[in-house]
């Protein structure tokens, strides 16, 4: 029988194993980005599948301002922690991250650190793709909603001369820190007071933690430097297949709907990426351009690029249902802890079968403000 410290010791070896295959296969994407057309992606033969086959697989497990002690303590909540900056926020998503994929959770600040790598992978190893090039001097760059900072901290290196600038809810950052960056603590939903403007406006996964995109973009547009960009990077509801695989009836799509439902009530819709285009261009914003990629639920794919992006976002997605769904289920929908972590299950079963062909819609949508 495994004891609690031998379950600790394997946590923490799978999350090194993680962090160390985050790191080096990070090279893969720049010789191998991913094709934005729309063709159905090609399934792997059933016959092919190994005996022992899982999704997951056993190779991963994977301010400038003093901060105060009040914001520092966050509030715990079914055994998650969560911002306890303006805890009337509705913002729902936890400030940990846990892993739920082995019989011990640990709680880790990785969750974020592997939706970078997926995006990076998808972006061929860019960090973002707006034409902002090297044409242009970039003075000053936020990062809207920057969580661990990791892309923050990537851009500052790749970026010395630019000062950058990540703005969160929670002070989850670390402390040592290029030069060039600094985090701040503060609600991207209140009126921006920034006394200097950006030439470059970042936002990723941010479905579900802004209410009102409009005035987000509004904010963003008043905020830029003429000829300055915003992009917003971000998955979207409900998720999708090209074949008849996923099945109306499936945990998946159950999940799907339910997330949806939950975030409608909270007035943050899981559905928002699909308006970020209009939004742009109602809030002024010229060379609108919109992208989508897909993200297979788990190893599906026969192509072996979408096959390891299938493995990456199956672990970033199934090891993170209760930390993505409690708050919404409980709050928004009125189920027990106990009841959402029994469907959570069954939806964590689908999202290890290969047979069931499904992909998440992730939308990189960039726009310009007009030159003056």
């Amino acid at each position: 029988m495994t004891t609690d410290t031998e379950a600790k010791k394997q946590a923490g070896d799978d999350a090194a194993d993680l962090k160390t295959a985050v790191t080096t296969s990070v090279t893969e994407a720049e010789r191998h980005a991913p094709t934005t057309d729309e063709s159905a992606l090609q399934a792997e033969s059933e016959q092919d599948f190994p005996d022992n086959d899982s999704a997951i697989g056993d190779d991963a497990a994977s301010s400038t301002a003093s901060i105060n002690s009040s914001i520092m303590a966050y509030r715990t909540e079914n055994g998650r922690t969560y911002h306890a900056f303006r805890e009337s926020i509705n913002y729902v998503l936890p400030n940990d991250s846990v892993s739920e994929l082995y019989g011990y959770h640990e709680h880790r600040l990785i969750g974020v650190d592997l939706q970078h790598h997926l995006f990076t992978l998808t972006l061929g190893g860019k960090l973002f793709l707006s034409p902002i090039g090297d044409t242009k001097h970039l003075s000053r760059v936020l990062d809207a909603g920057t969580g661990t900072g990791v892309w923050a901290i990537d851009f500052a290196d790749a970026h010395p001369e630019t000062e950058v600038i990540g703005i969160d809810l929670s002070p989850i950052q670390p402390n040592f820190l290029p030069t060039n960056l600094q985090f701040q603590v503060d609600d991207l939903e209140d009126e921006w007071t920034f006394s200097y403007n950006f030439d470059f406006i970042f936002a990723r996964m941010m479905t579900g933690s802004i209410g009102d995109f409009p005035k987000f973009f509004a904010q963003s547009f008043n905020a830029l430097s003429p000829g300055g960009w915003v992009e917003c990077q971000d998955i979207t509801f409900p998720a999708q297949c090209d074949d008849d695989t996923l099945k109306k009836d499936s945990y998946i799509e159950q999940w799907s709907s339910l997330m949806i439902e939950a975030t409608n009530k909270f007035g943050r819709t899981a559905e928002s990426a699909k308006f970020y285009k209009q939004q742009m261009i109602d809030a002024g914003f010229v060379n609108v351009t919109e992208v989508v990629y897909k993200w297979p639920s788990n190893k599906w794919p026969a192509d072996p690029y979408y096959k390891e992006l299938g493995f990456w976002c199956n672990h970033n997605i199934a090891g993170e249902l209760s930390g993505l769904s409690m708050v919404l289920f409980t709050k928004g929908l009125g189920w027990s802890p106990e009841e959402v972590e029994v469907f959570l299950a069954k939806v964590r079963t689908d999202m290890k079968d290969r047979r069931i062909h499904a992909w998440w819609p992730i939308h990189v949508v960039y726009g310009q403000k007009p030159e003056a």
